[in-house]
Formats: structure tokens, C-alpha cells, sequence
């Protein structure tokens, strides 16, 4: 299909020390994605679907509407960026989900987000 979408994802994690409480297994992580619309026509973000996993294994899923309040309409070779944040008990775990997205001809379709880390620095070689 020539005039298939064509969605470029890309995840950045930082972790948010100044608003974790380890004490209290407590451990907040700020992520950035950024959404590029290679294709010819605009797409548009309809819905969110997130697995956290943190580091003993527990799954926690979110879904809903939408990212930060917004289903941003993206124009062809144009991006979409925002910030986000997720809470675990660990100091480490990982996120992975998809975006559902509707095409300039009404037809839906995902768009994967590849698996991305949440660790403290400390953890990270």
C-alpha cells in the first residue's frame, strides 16, 4: 500500500528524583515521546494503551482518550512531542504500548511503542 502511514516513535525516560520517595517504594520516571508523520496525508492520535512492568514483574495497564488532554492531529512530515510521567515501586521497570490513530480516510490503526526503560541512574552501566 503506497500511501500507507508511516509513524516514527521514539521514547526518552528520565528519572524524577526530586519527586520520589524510595523510602516509600516510591519512584516517579518523566518520559518524552516524540511522534513523526513520515507519510503524505495527516494522522490523527485517538487513543493511548500503556504496560508498565516494574522490576518484580507486576503489570499495570493504562488506557484512554488521547495523550496530556489532547488527540493532536498530525500534518505530513510533521511531529508531535510531549511529556509524561509514571509511577512504580522499583527502581526499575519498563513501558511499552501502542497508539491508536486514525488515517485521512477515516480507517484506524496502531502504531506500537517499542519497549523503553525506567531505571534510576544508578542502575544504569
Amino acid at each position: 500500500m503506497i500511501d500507507a502511514p508511516r509513524i516514527i516513535v521514539q521514547v526518552q525516560s528520565v528519572y524524577a528524583g526530586s519527586q520520589s520517595l524510595p523510602e516509600e517504594a516510591r519512584f516517579v520516571f518523566a518520559y518524552t515521546v516524540t511522534l513523526r508523520n513520515l507519510g503524505r496525508f495527516n494522522v490523527q492520535l485517538l487513543r493511548r494503551y500503556w504496560l508498565i512492568t516494574n522490576g518484580n514483574g507486576r503489570q499495570t495497564e493504562v488506557q484512554g482518550e488521547g495523550v496530556i488532554g489532547e488527540q493532536p492531529l498530525i500534518q505530513p512530515n510533521g511531529e508531535f512531542q510531549y511529556t509524561s510521567g509514571a509511577i512504580i515501586e522499583t527502581p526499575c521497570g519498563t513501558m511499552e504500548g501502542h497508539y491508536e490513530m486514525v488515517d485521512h480516510q477515516g480507517h484506524t490503526f496502531r502504531i506500537a511503542i517499542p519497549v523503553f526503560r525506567l531505571a534510576i541512574p544508578s542502575l544504569i552501566n
